[in-house]
């Protein structure tokens, strides 16, 4: 994977790692790989998987069992309601980027449809 400069390397990983979840390629209550399998996969120190693994059980989507590991969490309303969140998010970016351009706000929603 390669990060972009504009934001901190762990910030991208919490994104990603957070995408994983909301499109079900970590379901809820799966064990998530350890910090070091993450480390591996992304190629970055355990230090910085640590901290976005943190970051996602300060937003609820994790959750550690002390000796077992990480998993994701089995709240699936609340996994419901990040992703209705994030693609909130991706559709405001969206209406705003087209009106940037000229479109008006009518103009851009039919594109959306």
């Amino acid at each position: 994977m390669e990060f972009r400069n504009d934001r901190p390397i762990y910030l991208q990983l919490v994104q990603v790692i957070e995408r994983s979840i909301l499109t079900g390629q970590y379901i809820s209550g799966q064990k998530l790989p350890s910090v070091r399998e993450f480390a591996s996969i992304y190629q970055v120190n355990p230090n910085t998987i640590q901290k976005a693994l943190q970051e996602l059980q300060k937003k609820g989507l994790i959750y550690t069992e002390r000796t077992n590991g990480k998993f994701v969490s089995k709240d699936v309303s609340l996994i419901d309601a990040v992703r209705k969140e994030y693609a909130q998010k991706i559709v405001d970016t969206c209406l705003q980027d087209l009106q940037e351009i000229g479109l008006s706000k009518q103009e851009a929603l039919s594109y959306l449809k």
